[in-house]
């Protein structure tokens, strides 16, 4: 039984391609880059973003970096709005704090946005602790937020804890930490790439969750 569910936000809880794709277009063009194809920015959706402006543009670290506060000229006024819940989320949620879970978040995105998109879909009541990146990026890989939240909760709960994720990130991170994950196939990921990762299970749909722990 999991007890305490680290829930990914990106992909699992919400749907923000929209407001990250724009915002990393903006960025680009911003950079003298005309990116034709909007579908490659979804690599953009989940992981942190110095990675993966090092990996899809060939850009240094400190390159990456700059590119994160030009796309936060973007994000912080309106791209962290366009922005969707799943539909039968909430219920899903209500569900598993009525059956007594403990539930958080352990996302890649800054902590400050992520209270803001929780709060402003009325999703934060749910949830006991929201764990993120820092603004500055030295804490901004999952595994990272991971070890954050375990801090937080406390360590003699681990056996009872699972994370919940949609990208091969989420699930590496998890096991980083000695922590099972079940992925869903309802945001960016694709069952081949959550196995291939190790997930312990695999979440067709949003309303099955609860089933699943």
């Amino acid at each position: 039984m999991y007890d305490y569910v680290l829930f990914d936000l990106d992909g699992t809880l919400t749907d923000s391609a929209e407001g990250v794709i724009n915002s990393v277009l903006y960025a680009l063009k911003k950079k003298g880059i005309e990116e034709q194809d909007r579908d490659k920015l979804y690599a953009f959706v989940g992981p942190p973003l110095a990675d993966s402006f090092m990996k899809h543009y060939g850009m240094s670290e400190e390159e990456a970096r700059e590119m994160i506060y030009v796309y936060r000229e973007y994000y912080e006024p309106k791209g962290w709005a366009e922005n969707s819940v799943y539909e039968g989320m909430q219920e899903v949620l209500s569900e598993l704090c009525t059956r007594g879970k403990h539930l958080l978040v352990a996302t890649s995105k800054p902590e400050n946005f992520a209270k803001r998109i929780l709060e402003y879909f009325d999703l934060a009541q749910y949830f006991e602790l929201i764990c993120g990146a820092s603004m500055d990026e030295k804490i901004s890989r999952k595994d990272q937020v991971i070890a954050c939240a375990i801090e937080k909760i406390g360590a003699e709960h681990m056996k009872e804890m699972v994370m919940v994720g949609d990208r091969k990130y989420d699930v590496i991170g998890a096991r980083q930490n000695g922590l099972p994950c079940i992925g869903v196939l309802y945001g960016y990921g694709d069952r081949k790439e959550l196995e291939a990762a190790g997930a312990a299970a695999i979440c067709p749909t949003v309303r099955e969750l609860p089933d699943y722990l």
